[in-house]
């Protein structure tokens, strides 16, 4: 397997990660993607380890945080051999705080992905979308907070467009923040709209 650095940071990833979107598979999306449970995510898991590729990536709203919960079962008893991704932002109720990043979204998102993960850390916190009803200086703040707290390890940002990306680096830098050193976007053969 190949490793590189992620983006400006001093992590060590490998080019390719295991996405979880099937594990857990239910609700009309994700259950039509698939439905792994933790058995045959285990046997996932060991295949990808014994081919180098460590890093593995969730979401809380995959199958309303069943993903987070198979992967970690799925990690159990392994947990400093693998990097664990996950995201947070989009909606995951109807209540008018279970969307967005606002500091109390992303606090409570955080302890629960913990909990389901069943870990004290998450390697690489990504927001799932920009949020234009947050501050990005409370964004940046209460991320810079949970990385202080030894919850987040690194953060990164997913979907963002480019300005709203230099937005909150130039917040992050200005208050002297943690800043995100990844960006994970939609892009294959046919969608190549971040050309």
């Amino acid at each position: 397997m190949e490793y590189r650095r992620l983006g400006a940071s001093g992590l060590t990833v490998p080019a390719l990660s295991f996405g979880a979107g099937t594990f857990g598979g239910s609700g009309p999306l994700f259950g039509a993607w698939g439905n792994t449970d933790a058995r045959e995510a285990r046997r996932l898991v060991d295949i990808c380890l014994e081919a180098g590729i460590t890093m593995f990536d969730t979401a809380d709203v995959y199958s309303d945080g069943a993903s987070e919960e198979v992967l970690g079962q799925a990690i159990k008893g392994r947990r400093d051999a693998v990097l664990i991704s996950t995201k947070s932002g989009l909606p995951t109720g109807d209540g008018p705080n279970d969307a967005g990043t606002s500091r109390s979204r992303l606090i409570r998102s955080v302890d629960a992905a913990l909990r389901r993960l069943g870990t004290d850390y998450i390697d690489l916190y990504q927001l799932h979308a920009f949020d234009a009803a947050t501050p990005v200086e409370e964004v940046v703040s209460t991320l810079d907070d949970l990385v202080r707290d030894g919850k987040l390890r690194y953060l990164g940002v997913s979907n963002f467009a480019g300005w709203q990306l230099m937005k909150s680096l130039t917040a992050a830098d200005r208050d002297h923040r943690s800043r995100y050193v990844a960006h994970q976007v939609y892009y294959s053969l046919i969608g190549r709209d971040y050309e």
